[in-house]
């Protein structure tokens, strides 16, 4: 249970996505508004970003165990990053599981960055040393990762046949592509000007943000935005 946001565009500052926007990151740690599964995102947050391309395009990131709202350092320092491609999210962790960095979205294959928003069985997840923490969350990263993001929605429907509650909302970026599927919880889409927003809930009240049917795989990539239907 969390909510996660993408970007894929123009360089903009980390601030102006996670905390500038009136219902943004920060607000939907402890205030969020179409949240179906907890009151609070209060068990840490993490924002991942990518260099230039011309500076190697390596992803990068800063994780905490605290909640958004009270880190000031990252208040200061947010609006001095800035990037064309962003992964970030605000958790709360699925009971039993770990609260601490390792368990924190955006994880990372060292290519991608993936947040996930929901609840999986660990048993149904093939075992794994890759896994950044024996969370849910992470066990499912490194699930995806191995089979490769090109299978994205093969390997969601393959893990939802095997446990039917799971929520698999899935928010994964390379620097070039954003990946998001909806399964189980709400996601919407912010065509802008100069890019394209996927959150699971909209920052603001414009218009124009778009909601994601259940059950869909959506692409963003520069030649636009693509929506398949996971059967």
């Amino acid at each position: 249970m969390c909510r996660h946001l993408g970007w894929l565009g123009a360089e903009v500052p980390v601030s102006s996505l996670v905390l500038d926007p009136p219902h943004g990151l920060r607000v939907q740690s402890y205030a969020p508004r179409r949240q179906k599964h907890c009151l609070l995102n209060a068990d840490g947050w993490g924002v991942g970003f990518f260099d230039r391309p011309s500076e190697g395009g390596l992803p990068r990131r800063w994780r905490s165990q605290a909640p958004l709202w009270g880190d000031v350092s990252f208040d200061s320092v947010a609006p001095a990053l800035r990037s064309h491609c962003v992964v970030a999210a605000v958790r709360s962790a699925t009971v039993g599981m770990p609260i601490d960095v390792s368990a924190t979205a955006p994880f990372t294959d060292g290519q991608w960055l993936l947040s996930h928003n929901g609840i999986v069985d660990r048993a149904v997840l093939p075992a794994t040393s890759s896994a950044e923490s024996v969370c849910d969350s992470a066990l499912l990263a490194a699930a995806i990762f191995e089979r490769g993001l090109d299978a994205l929605g093969e390997t969601i429907v393959d893990v939802a046949s095997a446990d039917p509650s799971a929520r698999l909302n899935i928010l994964a970026a390379n620097g070039s592509r954003l990946l998001a599927t909806t399964w189980g919880d709400t996601l919407c889409i912010l065509r802008r000007a100069d890019g394209v927003v996927v959150a699971s809930e909209p920052y603001d009240n414009d218009s124009e943000w778009e909601d994601v049917p259940d059950r869909h795989l959506v692409e963003v990539a520069a030649d636009g935005v693509t929506m398949t239907p996971l059967d």
